[in-house]
Formats: C-alpha cells, sequence, structure tokens
C-alpha cells in the first residue's frame, strides 16, 4: 500500500477568509538504489537494459563477477534477491555480455562482446542460471577494416519469432562495416540477410565520423521486428556519415534507407538506443547534432513513419556549459520506451550535476519533462553515473541501471517512482484537499483519501466519506472543519 500522509493541527482562532496552504509539489518522486555492484563478487559496469518479468528484473554487467568477464544478474523489484545467474569466464569468447537480454519462456539470449580483439558469441541460459549455451561464435577480424564472414559484437538486443533470432552486428562482414543477420534459438542455420558496404574511410575500430556510404555502417542499436519486416539504426555511414534508419525483410530481400542522418538539424550518431514503433511511427534518439553540427550538439529525440516519410524532431537537448550541466540532459545514448502517449529515457551527461537525467516527453513532442538529475560523485575517477541503460516502466515505477556510481562506483540499479502529492488548503470553515490526476504520463486514478485522529500504532484510518471530483487536471476533495486534530493520506 502506498502512502503520503499530511498533517492539519486544529485551527480554531483562524481569520474567516485566510487561505493556508500546507503542501508542497504537485508529485513525490521516490529515487532507491536496488543495487550497488562490487566488482568481483557480483559484477560491475551495466551496460546493457534491464528487462522486466512480474517483479523479478533481469540484467548484465559489463565487467566483475568471479572471473572479471561479467555477470548475468536477478533482482527483485523490491531490491531484494539479488543473485548471479551467469558469471562468465572468458573462455570459447564468453565474456563481456554487452547486449540487452531477450526473455521467452524461461529463456534468457544474449550477446558477448569476447575477450581481446574476438568478436564475441550469442548464447542463451535459463532463467534460474542453468544450461549456459553457446549458440554461435563470431569468427575472428582480418586487416585494419575488421573484415569476417559473419559479423560481430552485437550489443543490441536479439529478437524472436517462431524459433529464429534476428540481431545486427556492429563490425564484420564483407567491409567491416556489420550486418543484419538471423540464426536458430538452436544455434543452426545462421544466415546474413544483409552486410552494409564499405564506407569512404576503412572503420578501424575507432569510430570517429564521417563513414559515409549508401546504407550505413554499424548497426550498434541492434533492430526490432514487426511482423515480417525488421527495423534499426546504424551509427554511421549513410550519404553524411551520421548514421542511417533502415528495413530489411525478415529474408533478407527488399532493404531500404529510410533516413539518412546530417548531424546538424536533424541529429546524427544514433547509438546503442534501439528503434521502438507504436502504429506507423517509429521513435528514436540520436546521441549528438539537433542544436549543433555534429559533435558539438547534444541530440535528439525523433519520430519517422515507416515509409520513411514525417521525419520529426521531437526535443532536441539543449547546450550544456563547460560542467555540461544544462536544464534538459545531453547525449541520450540509449533509445527511448513509450507508455501511453508518453515516452520516457535517459542521457548520459547535462541535467543539474553534468551526470545524466531520466527524462519524458509526449508523443508529439510536447511536455518535455526531466524527471530526475543523477547526483554523481566527485570522488570516481569520471563522476558519471548516468545511465547507459534502458529503462523499464511497471506502473507509476520506472526501473534502470547506471554504468559507474554507487556505493563502490561499479554502477547501481534503481527505482524512481512517481506518487501525487496531498495539497491541503484552508478556506473559512471548510478543507480543500486535492491532487493531480496525472504527471508525466503516470496515471494517478485509483487513489484513495483517508484521515485518522493519531499516528500511533493503534490508529484506524478511514475513507473519506466524500468523492473526489476533477477541477483543473486536479482531484478535489472538500470538508468541513470539526475541530479536531486529522491526519491525511492517499492510499493504493
Amino acid at each position: 500500500m502506498k502512502t503520503h500522509i499530511k498533517r492539519l493541527s486544529p485551527l480554531p482562532a483562524l481569520i474567516a477568509g485566510l487561505v493556508l496552504l500546507l503542501a508542497g509539489p504537485v508529485t513525490a518522486q521516490v529515487f532507491t538504489t536496488l543495487h550497488s555492484f562490487y566488482g568481483v563478487r557480483d559484477g560491475a559496469n551495466p551496460f546493457a537494459g534491464l528487462i522486466l518479468s512480474g517483479n523479478t528484473l533481469y540484467g548484465t554487467a559489463l565487467f566483475g563477477g568471479s572471473s572479471g568477464y561479467g555477470t548475468l544478474f536477478t533482482i527483485n523489484t523490491n531490491g531484494t534477491g539479488f543473485k548471479v545467474l551467469e558469471s562468465f569466464n572468458g573462455g570459447n569468447d564468453e565474456a563481456c555480455p554487452v547486449s540487452g537480454l531477450l526473455l521467452s519462456g524461461n529463456t534468457l539470449y544474449g550477446a558477448s562482446s569476447g575477450p581481446g580483439s574476438s568478436l564475441g558469441a550469442l548464447y542463451s541460459v535459463k532463467t534460474n542460471g542453468t544450461g549456459f549455451t553457446t549458440l554461435h561464435v563470431f569468427t575472428p577480424t582480418s586487416g585494419p577494416s575488421l573484415t569476417n564472414s559473419d559479423g560481430g559484437f552485437v550489443s543490441g538486443t536479439l529478437r524472436l519469432s517462431g524459433n529464429t533470432l534476428y540481431g545486427a552486428s556492429d563490425y564484420g562482414g564483407s567491409w567491416g562495416s556489420g550486418n543484419v543477420f538471423a540464426i536458430n534459438t538452436n544455434g543452426t542455420g545462421f544466415t546474413t540477410l544483409h552486410t552494409f558496404t564499405a564506407t569512404s574511410v576503412p572503420r578501424n575500430g575507432t569510430d570517429n565520423p564521417p563513414y559515409k556510404n549508401s546504407d550505413g555502417a554499424g548497426p550498434n542499436a541492434g533492430v526490432i521486428l514487426s511482423g515480417n519486416t525488421l527495423y534499426g539504426t546504424t551509427q554511421f555511414g549513410g550519404s553524411s556519415g551520421w548514421g542511417t534508419v533502415f528495413a530489411i525483410n525478415t529474408n533478407g530481400t527488399g532493404f531500404t534507407t529510410l533516413h539518412t542522418f546530417t548531424g546538424v538539424s536533424d541529429g546524427g550518431w544514433p547509438f546503442t538506443g534501439p528503434l521502438i514503433l507504436s502504429g506507423n511511427t517509429l521513435y528514436g534518439t540520436t546521441m549528438r547534432g539537433g542544436s549543433g553540427a555534429g559533435n558539438s550538439g547534444n541530440g535528439t529525440v525523433f519520430a519517422l513513419n515507416t515509409d520513411g516519410t514525417g521525419f520529426t524532431n521531437l526535443h532536441i537537448f539543449t547546450a550544456t556549459n563547460s560542467l555540461l550541466i544544462n536544464s534538459d540532459g545531453a547525449a541520450p545514448s540509449d533509445g527511448v520506451i513509450l507508455s501511453g502517449n508518453t515516452l520516457y529515457g535517459t542521457t548520459v551527461f547535462g541535467g543539474s550535476s553534468g551526470n545524466g537525467t531520466v527524462f519524458a516527453l509526449n508523443a508529439d513532442g510536447t511536455g518535455f519533462t526531466t524527471l530526475h538529475s543523477f547526483a554523481g560523485r566527485p570522488n570516481l575517477p569520471t563522476g558519471l553515473i548516468s545511465s547507459g541503460a534502458g529503462l523499464v516502466l511497471s506502473g507509476n515505477t520506472l526501473y534502470g541501471a547506471t554504468y559507474s556510481g554507487g556505493t563502490y562506483g561499479d554502477g547501481t540499479v534503481f527505482s524512481l517512482s512517481f506518487r501525487p502529492q496531498l495539497t491541503i488548503i484552508h478556506s473559512e470553515s471548510n478543507l480543500i484537499l486535492t491532487w493531480p490526476t496525472n504527471y508525466a504520463g503516470f496515471d494517478y486514478t485509483g487513489y484513495t483519501l483517508q484521515s485518522t485522529t493519531n499516528l500511533g500504532s493503534a490508529a484506524v484510518w478511514a475513507t473519506n466519506s466524500a468523492v473526489p471530483v476533477v477541477v483543473n487536471g486536479q482531484y478535489a476533495v472538500t470538508n468541513r472543519i470539526s475541530g479536531t486534530q486529522q491526519f491525511y493520506r492517499l492510499s493504493q
């Protein structure tokens, strides 16, 4: 049961007509660190997004664990029950899990980046930590252009249709620009659906634009699946070298470049954040561009129709000062999630401390709100605790992970809850109690106003008899003052 309590003492001597405001903000933000990572014990530096199943979160840490090659973990949404399901050992390319997880039934699918110069592997494991299986090991690359036959370094989440997994690799392929692939869930039938073409300057791992070509290079964010069509982004390539949005059929036909980023007004360098699809509209983020050319811009949130028309900047992140501080955040390295008509996401920099933000905005681009600015820890070498991992939403609570920060500097799992706040106004012989109907897409229906005369162990809370009415986006209840001390709360 979620409650928020306001106290009103007897006010027998109040002058008639006096208005007394006893409340603060219209919503209460509760930030909770659910877990702080500690290197060898349980992992370090969660890089990819969390996934949620019921009251259980699953995720990966890029490093740490018993062998130092990362972990796959689970934790309850209330912060209890943390468990390492797999500690990657560095053998057979089982190292540094870089991709987001996919859950199907009781099986998790993901990708590791591999030790040293390896381009990693695809794996599966049961949700109880048993049955770890390497599905495919990507072949070593050759030459400065990082070419091979099957790609590698899969940082985007795999997608599943039937018994077929789909994904995209950042490197490798015939030109070193990555590929889109399919593979059966038992590890057989690996197929390259599209190999991204050579860029004007061969990629050598430095990842500095421009790498220009016709179709894109480095699909670092992976793909999403709708029917028989895969949609994705590349962080480089295209006619300006600042990345593309593409579509391709699941049988490898019909590859189409839907949008080429210029690195200026429309943003550039869509990084690890996957696209999301609602109806015929794709939503995504770019880490750079927008308000300035190339690296001088702080990125965008954008929308695009699935046929490539209607590109729209929903939000352009503002300039930062020398300490990377601004009001709204900068460099949204991951994508956004959609709930109703509200998009939620994170940034790596910006905010009140320069360490990143959690934000919300409407799907039409209005109503941008900074939900949380990460405070940072000045004693860390980087000071960076911003989220490099995607958010998940359950009710009025967002869950995510930070790459660093926390008690030991190795990153955290966190929750961010938003609950309505009571406002109490005294007006003549009445009390007017109000709370918002919603905030930044969070729905506050279902809360009940209750009162009691004391807060002792035997306190009895009674539901308010007056039915709330909606006035200007606020629930409102009017009570007569009885002269008896009352404590009020919202309960759900």
